[in-house]
């Protein structure tokens, strides 16, 4: 079992617009809306692909109970393994340009959790990881929550013998990898604000030395560049892809985790995590991927070795 933690559920709403144009009236074409964060992104790409997976974190209100049936209405759903909170989870809005295919994010604060209700998701965790082949700590922190969390739950993991991939940003981020997770999956700018390097793989190289035993970098329609105990690889696609890149991130964890319990190689769980990663870039709603495209794109996703630092 791979067990998701999202701290900052969403309830994720795409909407689809002929042209995106500021300080106007648009009329939405398509809306779509489905359970989101982070870990229920990767959770929802490991069922996917045939693997167990139970999420947790906070649900709360009216848009957490909305969230929960989405889940449970899911053909493949991961178990649901959530603390209830008394606040409200937040919801996202991504609104998609038809005509140039980009998309802007509106993403709302969260819930605030109060010392009782993170008392009882660390006893909730702890139980999980006894079950837990891998846990993936995903996603930005809700108020309440002390900016050392991730570091907390890497500890925990360490402990209880799991491996432990953090993906977050800025503080929590930086405070996460001095505590040694086994994985780090930033994108560029994560990665720049981390190291104060825009070179992607000195960057990563300094991220790795602050703690990590390994860094996946996501480079966007570039792929991704890696920095292991094993090697460094750089993978890219076949060629770039426009779409939605809403959890494209996501796919690429669950592709590297996935990976890790089924003891690929290195160059293996990089294609693997490529290819989800754009084949959720072309899939018409967020935090979900091609099948038909990540098929057709697995073989031809290249992995070139790279030299070792000095």
């Amino acid at each position: 079992m791979i067990l998701t933690v999202t701290l900052n559920t969403a309830l994720d709403l795409t909407y689809a617009v002929p042209a995106l144009v500021p300080h106007t009236v648009h009329r939405v074409r398509e809306s779509v809306e489905h359970p989101g964060g982070k870990g229920v992104n990767v959770a929802r790409v490991l069922r996917a692909l045939g693997h167990d997976s139970v999420m947790t974190g906070f649900v709360g209100g009216a848009t957490g109970a909305a969230l929960r049936e989405r889940i449970a209405a899911l053909p493949h759903r991961p178990a649901d393994a959530f603390v209830e909170v008394a606040g409200a989870t937040r919801r996202t809005v991504a609104v998609v340009d038809r005509a140039t295919g980009d998309t802007t994010q509106f993403n709302e604060p969260g819930p605030h959790i109060g010392p009782g209700e993170w008392a009882a998701f660390l006893d909730r965790y702890a139980e999980l990881l006894r079950g837990a082949d891998a846990v993936a700590l995903c996603g930005s922190l809700p108020p309440g929550i002390h900016v050392g969390a991730y570091a907390e739950l890497v500890r925990l993991a360490r402990s209880a013998g799991v491996p432990a991939l953090l993906d977050t940003s800025g503080e929590p981020l930086r405070r996460g990898i001095a505590a040694r997770p086994d994985l780090v999956k930033p994108n560029a700018d994560e990665l720049a604000r981390l190291t104060g390097s825009r070179e992607p793989l000195r960057a990563t190289r300094d991220a790795r030395r602050r703690g990590a035993h390994a860094v996946v970098a996501s480079l966007g329609p570039d792929g991704l560049v890696a920095v292991t105990p094993d090697g460094t690889w750089r993978a890219a696609p076949p060629a770039p892809v426009r779409g939605n890149p809403t959890g494209a991130g996501d796919s690429a964890v669950a592709g590297l985790l996935s990976g890790f319990v089924e003891r690929l190689d290195w160059p293996g769980r990089l294609a693997r995590a490529t290819a989800l990663a754009t084949a959720t870039v072309l899939a018409p709603t967020a935090g979900e991927f091609d099948p038909a495209a990540y098929g057709e794109l697995l073989p031809r996703v290249t992995v070139e070795q790279l030299p070792s630092a000095a």
